[in-house]
């Protein structure tokens, strides 16, 4: 059965915050899809019939179908259930080092990576792992980073409605390394702020002084 890909709910001003390019509820099969990679293993200049290769357009429709799942996931439904019994807590919630790894939307290679996602709360918080959800749900599609910072920071304030939110992701892109300019090893750092941060540079200060081990 062809899965079905949600979309977030309408923002007040009618627009939508899934990304351009979504594709559609109807998807190719799977015998669809496996003609296609042995279409790409014929153009390698390898034989799709060999030993070798004989099953791997099953595993590749099978690891696509993992690698890109985020197009099946909703980060809103993941972000939807907060708490209220926070004691007065309204300081600063940080989660840092959040693997993920991803694909770029230009060339279909892997971006490897870490996201540091912060909020300030105007009375409820959310489950910490479901801010690591929510960047494994946009890391899964093919993405940009730059595009991926400010999905982050944008569903969780539309979600959560906090005083404002923070988001930086360093990574390592595949299609510097492993073809054009092949440079290993060379990190790119983007950065999102919301509200309150977007502001008052000492909330990105201190946001900033904390993924380097400083508490301010």
């Amino acid at each position: 059965m062809d899965a079905v890909v949600k979309t977030f709910p309408p923002r007040a001003d009618n627009t939508q915050t899934e990304p351009a390019g979504t594709p559609p509820a109807q998807r190719p099969s799977q015998e669809e899809v496996e003609a296609a990679v042995r279409t790409l293993l014929r153009w390698t200049g390898d034989n799709p019939d060999r030993e070798g290769l004989v099953d791997t357009p099953t595993r590749v429709a099978r690891a696509y179908r993992e690698m890109f799942g985020g197009y099946d996931q909703d980060p809103a439904a993941e972000l939807g259930r907060t708490f209220e019994e926070v004691q007065g807590y309204d300081d600063l919630v940080l989660v840092k080092d959040i693997q993920f790894h991803s694909h770029c939307e230009h060339h279909m290679v892997p971006i490897i990576g870490k996201a540091h996602v912060a909020y300030l709360p105007d009375g409820k918080v959310v489950g910490l792992s479901k801010i690591a959800r929510t960047v494994d749900i946009f890391a899964h599609r093919l993405q940009t980073q730059e595009a991926m910072t400010a999905q982050i920071a944008d569903v969780i304030q539309t979600v959560l409605n906090p005083r404002g939110v923070a988001v930086m992701i360093e990574a390592e892109h595949m299609c510097m390394a492993m073809r054009g300019i092949r440079k290993q090893g060379s990190t790119t750092l983007t950065t999102t702020f919301t509200g309150s941060f977007k502001d008052h540079p000492e909330e990105q200060a201190r946001f900033l002084m904390m993924l380097r081990g400083f508490a301010a």
